[in-house]
């Protein structure tokens, strides 16, 4: 029979795990990281993440999950589905901004990771859970006429675009994401969107 010790410390090596793995993903992407390097970055013997990953496919897809799962919550808890459309872009704009100053290097890793071939079907579903929000969004705008009569594909995409796109730039140092600009920044595309 398992202690509480031997399961805090169970879950810790887990947790180390993932957030070494979190860190080697986002900077060397998939194919750069090595289960090694994950072990030693974690502080742990490399036989040890096999105790709780079968694989490094494994490991990317629990790691994707844990965070797609994050950002999904931050985006739609309490969400105002009943408010005007331009309050509920305001709304998504700000949660997700908030995300991405909260939580900049899963943002990096989710946006590095969302289109690979190596997420399983678990992993797919979740992100088309969040595409699916923003299609609903898109088409129900449209057909009110406060939206462009774009395809809801292309408006989910110019707006995320615009999203990585503030993200690259105050990586790159070009640009501080202060609360000013994160607001001129959903002024903007909200302006590029509407009708």
């Amino acid at each position: 029979m398992e202690t509480v010790g031997q399961v805090t410390e169970r879950s810790d090596k887990r947790e180390a795990i993932l957030a070494a793995a979190l860190e080697l993903f986002a900077h060397k992407g998939f194919y750069g990281t090595v289960m090694p390097e994950v072990a030693e970055r974690a502080g742990v013997g490399a036989g040890t993440i096999y105790r709780y990953f079968e694989n490094k496919e494994a490991l990317v897809n629990a790691l994707y999950r844990h965070w797609k799962s994050i950002w999904l919550e931050t985006l739609m808890k309490n969400y105002p589905h009943e408010a005007p459309p331009e309050e509920r872009f305001k709304v998504f704009w700000n949660r997700a901004t908030r995300f991405v100053r909260d939580y900049p290097l899963a943002f990096k890793f989710l946006e590095l990771h969302h289109h690979a071939p190596y997420l399983d079907e678990a992993s797919r579903a979740l992100h088309e859970k969040g595409c699916e929000a923003g299609r609903v969004f898109f088409e129900e705008a449209e057909r009110l006429r406060i939206t462009k009569a774009y395809p809801p594909e292309l408006m989910r995409a110019m707006t995320w675009g615009m999203l990585v796109g503030l993200v690259k730039a105050n990586q790159t140092g070009g640009l501080e994401l202060t609360d000013a600009v994160l607001q001129q920044a959903e002024r903007c595309c909200w302006d590029a969107i509407r009708s």
